[in-house]
Parts: structure tokens; sequence; C-alpha cells
């Protein structure tokens, strides 16, 4: 099966010169933790309700006035939508994320896939088990140096 085949494709973006008062609004109105960044139909990055909090909040900087491109991550890992869903497990498991970004191969954002497609979309129960479960452990020791 192939990521294009379960990924999420309606996927809300927001560009990296909004502020991040505006992205933890847009994050609470649609219910997610993690919003793509883009800077057109290219990906530069991803921003989470953690990445606000340790990088803006916790520092106390202004929420109006500190943007995305401040405090997202601009590494990040992706897959293809051609790609097996397998090579995604493989990911999140190994990266211990929850969502990927899905490009083209042409690099435009097309969609995202979760844990929750996984689980809803698969049918493998003890694949999605397994890749929650590598996900949710502690960072390992040799990742935390």
């Amino acid at each position: 099966m192939l990521l294009k085949e379960i990924m999420t494709t309606d996927v809300e973006v927001i560009k990296p010169e909004t502020s991040i008062a505006e992205a933890a609004r847009k994050m609470r109105s649609l219910n997610v933790g993690a919003l793509p960044v883009c800077d057109g139909g290219r990906l530069v990055g991803m921003v989470t309700d953690r990445d606000i909090a340790i990088r803006a909040t916790a520092e106390a900087r202004n929420p109006d006035s500190t943007l995305v491109r401040d405090c997202m991550s601009p590494e990040f890992i992706y897959c293809f939508d051609d790609q097996d869903i397998k090579e995604a497990e493989r990911l999140m498991q190994e990266k211990q994320i929850r969502r990927l970004p899905v490009l083209t191969r042409d690099k435009q954002l097309t969609g995202i896939v979760a844990l929750g497609d996984l689980a809803t979309k698969t049918g493998d129960i003890q694949q999605v088990g397994r890749t929650t479960r590598e996900v949710s452990e502690p960072a390992r020791e040799e990742e935390k140096t």
C-alpha cells in the first residue's frame, strides 16, 4: 500500500512569517499539535505546540511578535507519496515521530500521514501497535547525547 492511498490530503499549513500566537490559535481551532510551514508550495519546516512552548514561551518571547520561522523545526523527516507505508512506519519508529509530511517527487507538499492514518486505514493492527510503541518510547540513550 502506498502513502498516497492513506495520507490526509487536506493539509492546513502556515507561513514562516506568521506570528506564533496565530499559529497557536490555528492549532487550537484545528485541534492539531503540528503544522507544516510552507513558503509558497515548498515545505520549509514544521512547527509544533512543543516548539512554541520550548523555543518561545519558556524564553518569555512575545507571541505576537515572535514568528513561526523563529520557533519551527527546520530539519524535518518526510516521505514521498509513492513510497510504501512500511517506509513511513520505519521512519516513525526510528525517529520517534507521530506525523510525517508527504511530498511529491518534485518536493511539493501533498499530504501528511499520522499514526492515526496508519491505524484506521491499513488494517495492520500489530504493525501499528509496534510503531506506536516505538514512537512512544523514551528517547534512546544514544540519542540524548
